[in-house]
């Protein structure tokens, strides 16, 4: 979540190829490189060749911080199995196998690809968390999830995300990209100038386009907020021995308020209170203040916190509890402030935790987005997303008697593949007045 940082800026002319073209390489393709990763946690020294792509080679350059930001994650999910019997095995607790073997240095390949990096790092018996330069990275034995914000470019570290997992003797059995569409489209890097040249990249990329072979959907209205997502389902159905029922929820609030807002810029804070502090030690320290200041300890009760406040503004924040994540990002730039809020974590009704969340930022509105399995869907009692208008508000307590009154303006929902639903919705204030929310709204984008 900084807010000044290095951008790649590639000059290039994107044109879609067919099938057996990377969209990645110029006209003349670059020497393979050879580059040996060793896996210290591994019994075997692995070896990955990696094609150096014109556009990953680009030269980098900074671009002048305008003031605004692009708060909006793009989202990674991708999932494994075992190459050798198709099967995703049930992990034992405590026991790092598959892409948990993977080295440091193949998990800064692999940022680097996105153009971040990692900053810290917690662990329990289930899942490597990683507090990311721009968002986060969750890494499971068989399942890596990818949050990046700003212009990275999330999309260019698949096709090495996917052979460092055959180097490990895995396959590729999941993956699900997504995001909303852009505040500030023009500021992207390739290959997400829009969502029609993320599908062509996907759709051309020499290492990608057979093993993805998936499908582009929009949900929500063009001329408004909507979420684009693209999944490529290579699950092998017999060899799911579990119950599928999975579910991510993610909250993406905008305009937040300007008092919450404040709480995270980090001149607001001592910047030194001991002569035998250091500076990572005053970063932890301001870290936390934040965090307990705005009251997000309280939203995630249970869990190993891991904050990061930003210079000289921007927070992030994950949380892991048992086999589930929680993670919180947060651009408090007047004109583009905005928070987002995303767990897998599996209950029954989400509607007293989209409350807490909602009233902790005091949005002018949010945009909420569920990509769930079938059966996991069924588990849900209670969701906003599919419940009748009527009873689709969302009320959060004020200083005074009266209750700010989220009321939903949109909803789409589909079932991509055989079993995966999506779902979007989009809240805004009914009684905007009382929380002097008389300015105009941001025009929306396309991209």
């Amino acid at each position: 979540m900084v807010s000044t940082e290095k951008f790649s800026s590639p000059d290039l002319v994107y044109q879609n190829q067919s099938c057996m073209h990377d969209s990645s390489d110029s006209e003349t393709e670059r020497t393979v490189e050879a580059i040996t990763l060793t896996n210290l946690e591994s019994t075997h020294i692995q070896s990955v060749q990696v094609i150096c792509d014109e556009d990953d080679l680009s030269g980098e350059i900074d671009r002048e911080y305008t003031g605004q930001f692009e708060g909006p994650e793009k989202t990674l999910e991708v999932c494994f199995r075992r190459a050798f019997d198709g099967r995703v095995p049930q992990s034992t607790p405590g026991e790092k196998e598959g892409l948990r073997t993977l080295s440091r240095s193949d998990l800064d390949l692999i940022c680097k690809k996105a153009r971040c990096t990692i900053m810290s790092k917690i662990s329990n018996n289930y899942l490597d968390a990683y507090v990311l330069s721009e968002s986060s990275l969750f890494v499971y034995n068989y399942m890596v999830v990818i949050k990046t914000c700003g212009t990275t470019t999330l999309l260019r570290c698949l096709a090495l995300l996917i052979e460092l997992g055959r180097t490990l003797g895995l396959e590729l059995d999941w993956v699900g990209y997504s995001r909303k569409n852009f505040n500030f489209p023009d500021d992207q890097c390739f290959p997400h100038g829009s969502f029609t040249q993320e599908l062509d990249y996907l759709y051309s990329h020499r290492k990608l386009c057979e093993k993805l072979n998936g499908n582009g959907y929009t949900l929500g209205p063009i001329t408004d907020d909507h979420w684009f997502v693209f999944v490529a389902d290579k699950t092998i159905r017999k060899n799911v021995g579990s119950l599928d029922n999975d579910r991510v929820l993610n909250i993406m609030m905008f305009d937040i308020s300007s008092d919450v807002a404040d709480l995270f810029y980090y001149d607001r804070y001592s910047r030194k209170v001991s002569e035998d502090e250091t500076e990572e030690d005053a970063i932890r320290r301001i870290s936390f203040e934040q965090t307990r200041a705005a009251g997000i300890d309280a939203l995630y009760p249970g869990a190993i916190f891991d904050p990061r406040a930003f210079e000289p503004c921007g927070y992030s924040m994950n949380a892991i509890l048992f086999q589930s994540y929680c993670t919180m990002h947060i651009t408090p730039e007047e004109g583009s402030s905005y928070a987002s809020f995303e767990t897998n974590q599996k209950m029954t009704s989400y509607t007293s935790l989209i409350r807490n969340v909602v009233n902790t930022f005091k949005p002018k509105r949010f945009v909420m987005t569920m990509m769930a399995d079938e059966d996991g869907l069924k588990e849900i009692s209670d969701n906003p997303l599919t419940s009748p208008a009527s009873s689709s508000k969302i009320a959060t307590p004020m200083k005074s008697t009266r209750k700010a009154i989220y009321k939903r303006t949109t909803i789409a929902s589909i079932k991509v593949e055989d079993d995966c639903c999506c779902m979007m919705g989009t809240w805004c204030l009914e009684n905007p007045q009382i929380n002097s929310y008389e300015e105009r709204r941001r025009g929306m984008s396309f991209a």
